[in-house]
């Protein structure tokens, strides 16, 4: 076995008869490892698709773009700039477009692949500590790569977004820090927690929980029973009437709220851990079985602060941690230690029974992110024409209106048939008043937000039916100078631009 560098050395587990059993995560990634992750990155992306500008990207990129040109959004920033204000992630990403000189569409792409082929590293790194066979780790890696765009039980997560946000780099970083830790090398995992800690610092949280218990795990030589996380606890106001409109539009937010598939898909992974540990202790696979049932301790720390959180009273104002979110770096170690099981004993060196699996489970994927996006192209990158009228009429207004044009549109304009949830500002690169969805998760996060937040949708209720007095209300209440309709529109405003969906207009 190649000797570790950098002085590292793996950690070790034992056999029955107390003989060490050391893993191989700390040899030296190969050229042809590295251009195999690679081809597997992308691989990834035309099995997920990309869609650059969608559901959280219009509280991410806004941020960035306001970087690059701070006179970009004078109205309404703060829905996204609260965000902007708790992480680097905006500095970090405009920093990048700057020195690079690429447009920052094409820099948004190069980092989406960046951060899944760097998920996949950390990965490939954890499984060759627990299994010795090539075919076993490619397994792993493979699985996980084939699953990106799974939904995780009721979080409204996904394992890697069809776009690259705050949570991009976060879910990379941290399964590099947890691969560190794995391999003793605590001085590159404390880097990458700080790492973590500055983009994205919610996720961090269950980062550090679970890192604590590991090392905990590594000391004790037996798994980590719990790890308390000290919070400060001023940090979350009491439920206002306001917040609590906010809470109601996040069912997610509560257990009590889950549906009872979401709930199955909480409790399945500790029952299928507990089996795979116990699997992985007899066949002495390197550290998987501690780690797994660290997992499996991981998980009901967290479920045990959701089951608070979800009683009725003074513990909502916690809601917003999600502490079930958990669940994303679950889901990632599970599916990878069980597709190397799966290498290592099902599907072996045999193709036929690799496409077996992967032929079929890619398929249904693929079928799934079309029927997500059915009026987009499966991969709307920079360079192409957009398919989508809205995404089409969203260009021209960017192109054609004044940066400090305001608008109003439908507060549920991304549920609207063809809209695909392509976010307005982060297409148009305008203001906007308050959404119904996306502005609440920011409201979600910062509670003072909620207040505002929900005027600015009450003030647009009944959208459908508003004529030109309601949009002149608008203009006097609110500033509002440009509406986005759908056709037919309404009688008596100028409309300098339509398609077959939609009507960008002008209040005069």
């Amino acid at each position: 076995m190649t000797a570790p560098h950098s002085g590292a050395h793996p950690i070790e587990d034992r056999d029955s008869q107390g003989t060490p059993v050391p893993g191989r995560g700390s040899e030296r990634t190969s050229l042809r490892e590295f251009l195999a992750l690679a081809v597997l990155t992308v691989l990834a992306v035309l099995l997920h698709g990309y869609h650059g500008g969608v559901e959280d990207a219009e509280i991410y990129l806004p941020g960035v773009l306001k970087n690059l040109n701070p006179a970009l959004y004078p109205r309404n920033a703060e829905f996204f700039g609260s965000h902007a204000g708790m992480t680097l992630y905006p500095e970090f990403v405009a920093w990048s477009i700057r020195i690079s000189h690429l447009p920052p569409a094409i820099m948004m792409l190069l980092w989406h692949l960046l951060t899944i082929f760097a998920l996949l590293y950390a990965c490939f790194r954890i499984a060759r500590l627990c299994f010795t066979e090539s075919h076993a780790v490619w397994c792993g890696v493979a699985l996980l790569a084939s699953l990106l765009t799974l939904p995780i039980a009721g979080t409204a997560l996904y394992i890697m977004d069809q776009y690259v946000t705050t949570r991009s780099f976060s879910t990379a970083a941290s399964m590099l820090a947890l691969a560190c830790i794995l391999e003793r090398r605590y001085v590159a995992a404390g880097a990458w927690t700080v790492f973590t800690i500055a983009i994205h610092p919610l996720m961090s949280l269950f980062l550090l929980v679970l890192a604590g218990m590991l090392v905990l795990s590594q000391l004790a030589r037996k798994p980590a029973s719990a790890l308390l996380a000290i919070l400060p606890l001023t940090m979350f106001p009491p439920v206002s009437a306001s917040y609590r409109l906010v809470i109601d539009s996040h069912p997610y937010f509560l257990l009590t709220n889950w549906a009872w598939y979401e709930v199955l898909g909480m409790l399945a992974p500790p029952m299928l851990m507990f089996t795979m540990a116990t699997v992985g202790r007899r066949a002495c696979l390197g550290p998987m079985a501690r780690l797994l049932k660290v997992l499996v301790a991981f998980e009901a720390f967290f479920l045990v602060v959701a089951l608070f959180i979800s009683l009725p009273g003074r513990f909502e104002r916690y809601s917003e941690i999600q502490p079930m979110r958990c669940l994303l770096l679950v889901y990632i170690l599970m599916f990878l230690l069980g597709g190397c099981l799966l290498g290592r004993w099902v599907l072996r060196r045999q193709i036929w029974r690799w496409a077996l699996l992967f032929l079929p489970l890619c398929a249904g994927m693929a079928v799934a992110q079309v029927e997500l996006f059915p009026d987009s192209s499966h991969l709307e990158l920079p360079w192409m024409r957009s398919q989508n009228s809205w995404v089409e009429g969203l260009d021209w207004i960017r192109t054609h209106t004044p940066v400090d044009a305001y608008f109003a549109l439908d507060p549920n304009y991304q549920q609207e048939p063809g809209e695909d949830v392509h976010g307005f500002r982060a297409n148009s690169q305008r203001s906007m008043m308050a959404d119904y969805w996306g502005d609440s998760g920011s409201a979600s996060m910062f509670p003072a937000l909620a207040p505002e937040w929900n005027q600015q949708v009450a003030a647009r209720r009944g959208w459908k039916q508003f004529q030109r007095p309601d949009f002149l209300k608008l203009r006097a209440d609110y500033g509002v100078n440009w509406v986005v309709l759908e056709r037919p529109g309404v009688a008596g405003l100028n409309c300098p631009y339509r398609n077959e969906r939609i009507m960008v207009c002008r209040i005069e």
